[in-house]
This record gives C-alpha cells, sequence and structure tokens, in this order.
C-alpha cells in the first residue's frame, strides 16, 4: 500500500473522517472501541482481547519507540485496524527492531492517522460503543454509511475458540501445578505463573471438566480472552465442573465465565474499560490501586449469592471488579493483574490465586 494515502473512518452513527493510511491492506470492518494508554501499543495490537475490534488510541502520538518483538502479548497482530492521532515516522529507542508502519504492513493490517482521536473518543463514550470501517476507497458518503451499518455486530461472534492454543503444552515448573485455560491468553500471565517456578499446562477452551479432573493440577487459572462471555457455554459448563472440587481462579473474560457458572449474570458496558490507569478498590485490604483493563463486559451487581464476596470495585463507574467464595476455593478478578502494558501494583493477585492451590 502506498503511504500517505487518504483513508476514511466511517462509523455507523453516519461519522466519516478522513485521513492517511499507514500499514497494510485497503479495507477492514469491526468494532470501534477506544484505549487511554500513553504507552504500550505493541501489546494493545498483540491482545487477543481485541479480536474483531477497530481500536482508537487516545494518545496524540503512536509509534515514537518503534517495534518491538520481546513486548508482544501473543503470536500476531489481533487487531483488525488501528486509528491514531499521528503516527511516528521516525522511532528513536534502543530497543526498537523498526517502524510501526512496517509491523503493520508485515501484517496486513491497516491504520488510519492524521484524524481527530478526542472527537472519535467523545463521540464512543457518548453514544457506545459502535460499527465501523475504515477503507481506502472513497465512495459516495450514503454508501460509507450504509456499509457501516451493516457490518456484523461481533457481539454474535464467538472468538475464543480462534483465540485459544491449537494444542495443549507444558512448561516446567518445580512449584504447584496449574491447569491455565486458554481463552485467548496475553504472554505476560505466563510470565508471571514461570517467574514464580510454577509448573503450567496450557490447555484449550473446550477442555471439559474430566479433562482437568482426571490430571494431577493443584489449581486451574481462567485466562483473559474476547467478546461476549456468554456465548463460550462450554467453558461455562467446564467451571461448572470444577468448582467445589479444584481451586478455580480467573482474569477478566475468565472473571466473567466463573461469575456466570455461579450463577450471576454479565452485560456490555457502554463503552468498555480499556486502558493502564483503571483505579481498583480492593475492599479485603482497603487498598486502591491503578489497573490494566480491556473488557466490554462486566459482572452485574446484583442479586449475588450470599457465599460470593465481592472483593473489587472500580473507582470509575462502580462496577465489580473481584468476587471470591472462600468455601468454593474460587477467586478471580475483572482487571489484568500482569499489567502488559500498563502498572504492576496489582500483581500480587497472582500470589493470592496461587495462596489458593491444594
Amino acid at each position: 500500500m502506498e503511504e500517505n494515502k487518504k483513508a476514511y473512518l466511517v462509523l455507523e452513527d453516519g461519522s466519516i473522517f478522513e485521513g492517511l493510511a499507514f500499514g497494510g491492506g485497503d479495507f477492514v470492518e469491526g468494532e470501534v472501541v477506544f484505549n487511554t494508554g500513553i504507552t504500550g501499543y505493541q501489546e494493545v495490537l498483540t491482545d487477543p482481547s481485541y479480536s474483531g475490534q477497530i481500536v482508537v488510541m487516545t494518545y496524540p502520538q503512536i509509534g515514537n519507540y518503534g517495534y518491538i518483538e520481546a513486548d508482544n502479548e501473543s503470536s500476531k497482530v489481533q487487531v483488525r485496524g488501528f486509528v491514531v492521532k499521528e503516527h511516528c515516522d521516525y522511532p528513536n529507542n534502543y530497543r526498537s527492531q523498526g517502524k510501526l508502519t512496517d509491523y503493520l504492513k508485515a501484517n496486513n493490517i491497516l491504520g488510519i492517522q492524521g484524524i481527530d482521536t478526542r472527537a472519535i473518543t467523545k463521540k464512543i463514550r457518548n453514544r457506545g460503543t459502535m460499527r465501523g470501517l475504515i477503507t481506502l476507497n472513497k465512495l459516495p458518503d450514503d454508501k460509507l454509511i450504509a456499509l457501516a451499518k451493516n457490518i456484523e455486530d461481533i457481539s454474535n461472534i464467538d472468538f475464543v475458540l480462534k483465540a485459544t492454543t491449537e494444542k495443549e503444552y507444558t512448561i516446567e515448573g518445580s512449584g504447584k501445578h496449574i491447569a491455565l485455560v486458554d481463552f485467548g491468553i496475553k504472554t505476560n500471565i505466563i510470565k508471571h505463573l514461570k517467574s514464580r517456578g510454577h509448573k503450567i499446562t496450557v490447555m484449550r477452551a473446550d477442555s471439559t471438566a474430566h479433562d482437568v479432573l482426571s490430571r494431577d493440577f493443584d489449581l486451574v487459572l481462567l485466562s483473559n480472552g474476547p467478546g461476549d462471555p456468554k456465548k463460550a457455554t462450554y467453558a461455562i459448563d467446564l467451571v461448572k465442573g470444577l468448582i467445589g472440587k479444584i481451586p478455580v481462579t480467573g482474569i477478566c473474560l475468565g472473571h466473567q465465565i466463573i461469575a456466570l457458572a455461579m450463577g450471576l449474570d454479565t452485560f456490555k458496558l457502554k463503552f468498555g474499560h480499556r486502558g493502564g490507569n483503571h483505579p481498583v478498590k480492593n475492599l479485603l485490604k482497603d487498598k486502591v490501586t491503578i489497573t490494566t483493563q480491556n473488557h466490554g463486559y462486566a459482572v452485574i451487581n446484583e442479586n449475588i449469592p450470599k457465599e460470593i464476596e465481592v472483593t473489587h470495585l472500580n473507582l470509575n463507574d462502580f462496577t465489580i471488579q473481584g468476587i471470591r467464595c472462600e468455601s468454593k476455593k474460587v477467586y478471580c478478578v475483572q482487571f489484568h493483574p500482569e499489567a502488559g502494558p500498563g502498572p504492576e501494583d496489582s500483581s500480587y493477585i497472582f500470589d493470592d490465586f496461587i495462596a489458593l492451590a491444594k
């Protein structure tokens, strides 16, 4: 693709933004969301939780430290499209392995720059998450808007089975043996467990309770992942078969699936939580930490059984950020304790998880 060619971002509400293309490809469609991170665009691009989405970065300049392979959170770019105010074409960092635009081009991911990302963010905050597209082809406005309005709602798609590992694998260690169920896992979760010396067996998302209980695991950890948790019915069934028989923990999508399996409900947030600056209060320790988050769904804070305790709350909108059930050894959080990108204030959660192990 020719650099600096005109490109257009079209939202289903009829908004059309003209900018310049970078990266690769000539057309992409998806759910348009925003991320408030100042740094960490590499991790955002490769986080499987962004499957099906076009990501708008609110920080004005992106790409100023280039592309760094070691910062990837998975083996490929997961976003469908990338929207920035200004793409930095001259990165300066001793770790840089090249320009961000070249990395996107190699992965055939279309980006658009030179548009008002603040205006887009305000639209999403006011109207809610929207479907949208990026294209290099200037069609009549009514046709572009019609295309945006006819994009499939990704809420109806189960992305988890596309994001999970193709086959099970084990990382050796001398500590506890952890069954890590992969719904679209971030590399940093594995790094945290590995740094603590534990043995990790990464299992497919469609594993059954028998697959887990027939082996000598000390703990189950359900990973993050993309999409609506209610679509992953096989994962909910898995957790129903595990609760009370083995300690169960979870992060993000894993947290939502645990909640559904225990009789709670979930809902789609108006515009989601995505970024590394979300304040969360730990109700158990009366302590606030700044957390990394990336999710479009949350657990409803209603009709919670007496045996389940809410452990964390988001101080921006007071949505549930953690629950536990001591009698059944269940504990899970909505935010990302592994960060990547973001502050590492909540990494202690991994130690809390391990403390539940049999």
